[in-house]
């Protein structure tokens, strides 16, 4: 057995030649002693020092007696653990003995001791204290394994929630990149595919009858050729442009922002565009609007919007004109152009995801709805909305809205 704390023993006697003869007795065995030569003093030691192992009581003493000591003892919680054996003299018949065992006793030794017999007995308590030590020192180690496994547990667990967590945000995230995909391919395979088929037919007919055709007619098919493949270019570069934007949403940054502010710089933008078709604009924007919105989502929402407007207004056309009012705890933009219109098949295709088809103006202009796609993801990555009232002949209306300050 290994050692522990030293075995700490408490002699109770009002003889102090009997407290000396116990010591004498024991102390080869390496203990502790303290000693009270009343059951008061007992009491006042037992209070003020702790780790006693062992407490040897006398029974016959005066003022109070060994067992009204004993049960003094034990009425504190803390001191009922310590085994007391009584030390008696006389007091050994059966009464005495089931007196002392009703008080707390633990054992019996009659005066005078025999020293082998007091040594064997306090030898047992001895190695009892240092076994329940031991016991309550495995508890203890035992205690701090299992609040470690928990809190190793609680660690791995927490490890896992995070993990799973960032997996579903992996899976969402590939799912947005692949309906993105599926929408690049659905422009690429129809809006590329048109003008392609004209180059070619175009080509053709120059390559296979270029000595019989007359020069105003090699002109119209050059004519066309270039127009298409300038087309084609700027498709291309809308493709192109899409796709930054699809790797860019992860950016999204929203900021407080001065509504009428950032309208006039996107429109400043587009002022040598809107002057090539005699096209002026015009806004009213209240001075005290604020937007919480993506400073650069928000500008190419509107030059896609007001870029389509230019495109479908005829020459010398009226003035496109921006404008912006609360509703509830959005902002409502609109984007009014007074050109050719747009039919309720156009209008129904628009704001889809469904690009099979290019939207065709009245004057046989397409467009690949391309631009208008990133407005609608924008928009909605605003938690805002989007709509178009447009009538053939009258104009078009784009409306958005943004989050108000």
């Amino acid at each position: 057995m290994p050692d522990t704390n030293p075995i700490k023993i408490l002699l109770v006697d009002d003889n102090e030649n009997n407290l000396l003869s116990m010591e004498v007795v024991l102390e080869r065995e390496g203990y502790l002693f303290s000693k009270a030569t009343s059951g008061r003093e007992a009491l006042r030691i037992l209070l003020k020092e702790s780790g006693f192992s062992l407490i040897l009581l006398d029974v016959k003493m005066p003022i109070m007696d060994g067992y009204e000591t004993a049960e003094l003892i034990y009425e504190r919680d803390k001191l009922r653990q310590i085994p007391i054996i009584f030390i008696t003299a006389h007091d050994y018949e059966e009464a005495a003995v089931f007196k002392g065992y009703k008080a707390g006793a633990v054992d019996f030794i009659r005066k005078p001791f025999n020293s082998e017999l007091l040594r064997s007995k306090v030898g047992v308590f001895a190695e009892l204290y240092k076994k329940t030590q031991l016991l309550q020192e495995q508890e203890e180690k035992l205690l701090a394994i299992n609040d470690d496994l928990i809190k190793l547990n609680q660690n791995l667990e927490q490890r896992v929630l995070d993990r799973t967590l960032e997996l579903e945000t992996l899976n969402h995230e590939l799912k947005a990149l692949n309906l993105s995909k599926d929408k690049f391919l659905s422009v690429i395979s129809h809006d590329l595919r048109n003008p392609l088929t004209s180059l070619l037919a175009s080509s053709e007919n120059l390559t296979r009858d270029a000595e019989k055709l007359r020069p105003d007619q090699i002109k119209l098919f050059s004519g066309i050729i270039n127009r298409t493949s300038k087309k084609i270019l700027e498709q291309l570069n809308e493709l192109v442009e899409w796709a930054k934007t699809q790797r860019e949403k992860v950016n999204f940054s929203p900021a407080k922002l001065h509504l009428m502010r950032g309208i006039s710089e996107a429109l400043e933008l587009l002022r040598p565009t809107a002057a090539q078709k005699e096209i002026v604009f015009d806004h009213n924007i209240p001075n005290d609007i604020y937007v919480n919105a993506d400073a650069l989502m928000l500008r190419s929402i509107l030059q896609n919007l007001v870029t389509n407007a230019i495109k479908f207004t005829p020459y010398g056309g009226p003035a496109i004109t921006v404008t912006a009012q609360p509703v509830g705890d959005m902002i409502e933009i609109c984007v009014q152009d007074y050109g050719i219109g747009m039919s309720d098949e156009a209008k129904e295709l628009i704001l889809t995801d469904d690009h099979t088809r290019s939207v065709l103006g009245t004057n046989q202009e397409k467009g690949s709805g391309l631009g208008l796609l990133l407005v609608k993801d924008f928009v909605l990555q605003h938690g805002g909305r989007i709509q178009v009232d447009s009538q053939l002949g009258k104009g078009t209306c784009f409306k958005f809205t943004m989050p108000r300050v």
